[in-house]
C-alpha cells in the first residue's frame, strides 16, 4: 500500500490528524451543543455551523495566498496550528450560560470558533498543497490518486476516535453529579425556564417523564433541576475540547518533528530562472486558463457534493437524535461511522481503481467524481424511500406527539450504517480524488490558491446548509432528502457531461 510513495506522505497525514480529531469533535456536537446551551432553535444553531463550516474553507484562501506570496507555507501551517489551539482552548473553559451572560458569551463561542475557522485556514489547503508537491517528482507522479486516498485514510483515524470523546465525557459528568443522559431533556429545560407556567402541557408531561428518567424529582423545583442538568450537561461537552487541544499540540510537534521530509518550494524556486519566448508565453498562458476553466467546473460540481454530504452535522445528525433509538448510543457517536468507514473501504476502493488499472481500464479522476455524486444520491434515494415508507411527519410534529408514541415510531441504527456506507464511498470517489485533482491542474506558483479554491467550494456548499434543517423542521423529512437527492443526481448528469472536456485538459 505504501509502496512506491514518498516518504513525506505518512508525517503529513499523522499532522493533519489532531486537526481531524477536533473537527470531527466539533462536526458531531456543535449544532446540539449550541441547542443544550444557549437553547437556540435548531435552525438558528444550523446558520452559526454553515457560517462556521464555510468560514474554515473561504479562509483556506487567505491561508494559500499567504503560502503561495511568501512561499513559506510550512511557517504557515505551523500558525494555523497554534491559532486552532488557541480556539480550542477559549472553548474548553465551561461558563454557565444564563439571560445575564449569554449576548457576551455567545459572542466568545463565536469568536473561538472563528479561531478555529482561521486557524484552519492557515493549515489544511496548505498542508494538501505540499502533499500534492511531494507527487510533482516524476518518480512518484503516477501514484498521486492514490497518495492522497492514503492521506484521506490516516486523517480520518482521528475522526474515528473524536465522537466517541464528548459523549464519554458528557456522560460520565452526568454520572458523577448523580444524572443520566437523555436527548431530548435539554430542550424541555430550556422551554420550561423561558415559559414556566405558560409551557404546552404535552411537552411538561414529557418533561417530568424525562426528570424522572434520569434521576431528577419531579415534584421537587423543576427550575433548579433544569438549571443544575442544563450546567452539568454542558459542562461535560466542554470538557471534549481540551481533548482537542491536547490534539492539535499533538499535530504541531508531529508537523515540527518531521518538516525536514516535507518539499520547501522558496529553495527549490532559487536558480530555476528560464527565458521563455513570447509563443512559448502565450502558449503557457492558453494552457493555464484552460487548466482553471476545468477546475472552476468540478469546483461547481464539488459545492453541490458538500451541501449534501455535511448535512451530517445538520440535518442528518438531527435524525439521528430524533427518529432514531439512541437508549444506548449518544446520537453524536454516530458521526464515527463516516471515518470508519473512510478506514475500512479505502485499501478496498484502492486495489479496484488498481486492477482496472492493470486490466487497462482505469477510470480517470473526473469520471470517478461524476460516479461519486451517483452513489451520494443512492444515499439519500434510501432516505427519502425509507422515510416515505415509515410515514415520518416533520421533526417538529414529530417532537410534538406524545414520548410514548414518537419512542414507538424510532427506527434502528441499522438506517444509519447504510446511509453512511453510501455516503462514504461517495467521498471516497470525490473528496481525496478532488484534491488529487487540483494538484494535477493548478499552476505550480498558485497551488495553495488553487487547494484554497477546493476548500472555497465547499465553503460555499456549507453556506448552504442550514436549508437541510429549516425543511427537516417545516415539512415530512423526506421532503428534505428529496432535494438531496435531486442535487447529487443532476450535478452527476452535468459531471458526465463535461468528462470527455475535462479529461484532455487533464492530460
Amino acid at each position: 500500500m505504501f509502496k512506491n510513495h514518498p516518504k513525506g506522505l505518512i508525517p503529513a497525514a499523522l499532522s493533519n490528524m489532531g486537526e481531524r480529531f477536533g473537527y470531527y469533535i466539533m462536526n458531531a456536537v456543535l449544532v446540539l451543543f449550541l441547542c443544550s446551551k444557549f437553547g437556540l432553535k435548531e435552525e438558528t444553531s444550523a446558520i452559526v455551523y454553515s457560517c462556521f463550516y464555510a468560514g474554515i474553507y473561504v479562509l483556506s484562501l487567505v491561508g494559500g495566498l499567504i503560502a503561495d506570496k511568501t512561499q513559506n507555507y510550512k511557517s504557515t501551517i505551523i500558525w494555523g496550528l497554534i491559532v486552532m489551539t488557541a480556539g480550542y482552548v477559549v472553548l474548553a473553559f465551561p461558563i454557565f450560560a444564563t439571560a445575564d451572560n449569554q449576548a457576551w458569551l455567545l459572542t466568545l463561542t463565536c469568536f473561538a470558533l472563528f479561531m478555529i475557522a482561521f486557524g484552519n485556514g492557515l493549515f489544511k489547503g496548505n498542508l494538501q498543497a505540499i502533499v500534492g508537491q511531494l507527487y510533482d517528482n516524476p518518480r512518484y507522479a503516477s501514484q498521486r490518486d492514490a497518495g492522497f486516498q492514503i492521506f484521506y485514510v490516516f486523517i480520518n483515524i482521528g475522526g474515528v476516535l473524536a465522537p466517541f470523546v464528548a459523549p464519554m465525557l458528557r456522560s460520565w459528568w452526568l454520572g458523577e453529579n448523580g444524572l443520566a443522559y437523555n436527548a431530548s431533556l435539554p430542550a424541555l429545560c430550556h422551554e420550561y425556564l423561558s415559559l414556566t407556567d405558560s409551557m404546552d402541557t404535552q411537552n411538561l408531561n414529557n418533561l417530568y417523564s424525562l426528570i424522572t428518567e434520569v434521576g431528577g424529582n419531579a415534584s421537587g423545583d423543576i427550575s433548579a433541576f433544569c438549571t443544575k442538568y442544563l450546567n452539568v450537561f454542558n459542562t461535560g461537552i466542554h470538557y471534549s475540547f481540551i481533548a482537542s487541544v491536547a490534539a492539535m499540540l499533538i499535530s504541531l510537534f508531529i508537523f515540527l518533528g518531521t518538516k525536514k521530509m516535507l518539499p520547501t518550494p522558496a529553495r527549490k524556486e532559487k536558480g530555476e530562472a528560464e527565458n521563455y519566448s513570447a509563443a512559448e508565453k502565450a502558449q503557457m498562458a492558453k494552457e493555464i486558463k484552460q487548466r482553471m476553466y476545468a477546475l472552476f467546473a468540478v469546483l461547481g460540481i464539488a459545492i453541490f457534493f458538500w451541501f449534501s454530504f455535511h448535512q451530517n452535522g445538520t440535518s442528518l445528525s438531527l435524525f439521528a437524535r430524533d427518529f432514531v433509538k439512541t437508549d444506548s448510543v449518544s446520537p453524536e457517536i454516530w458521526q464515527a461511522l463516516n471515518p470508519f468507514y473512510v478506514i475500512i473501504l479505502t485499501p478496498f476502493v484502492m486495489m479496484y481503481f488498481s486492477w482496472l488499472g492493470r486490466r487497462g481500464k482505469e477510470i480517470s479522476t473526473p469520471r470517478k467524481i461524476a460516479i461519486g455524486m451517483g452513489l451520494a444520491g443512492i444515499a439519500y434515494l434510501f432516505l427519502v424511500v425509507f422515510s416515505a415508507v415509515k410515514g415520518y411527519p416533520s421533526a417538529d410534529a414529530f417532537k410534538a406527539l406524545p414520548a410514548a408514541t414518537a419512542e414507538a415510531m424510532k427506527t434502528g441504527p441499522w438506517v444509519l450504517f447504510v446511509l453512511y456506507f453510501f455516503l462514504t464511498v461517495a467521498e471516497l470517489f470525490i473528496s481525496p480524488l478532488g484534491l488529487s485533482f487540483v494538484s494535477k491542474v493548478a499552476p505550480k506558483h498558485l497551488q495553495g490558491l488553487c487547494q484554497g479554491l477546493w476548500l472555497g467550494a465547499t465553503a460555499v456548499g456549507n453556506l448552504l446548509l442550514w436549508i437541510g434543517p429549516l425543511i427537516y423542521n417545516s415539512c415530512p423529512i423526506w421532503v428534505a432528502w428529496t432535494v438531496f437527492l435531486s442535487v447529487c443526481a443532476i450535478s452527476m448528469g452535468v459531471m458526465f457531461a463535461m468528462v470527455n472536456w475535462l479529461e484532455r485538459v487533464t492530460k
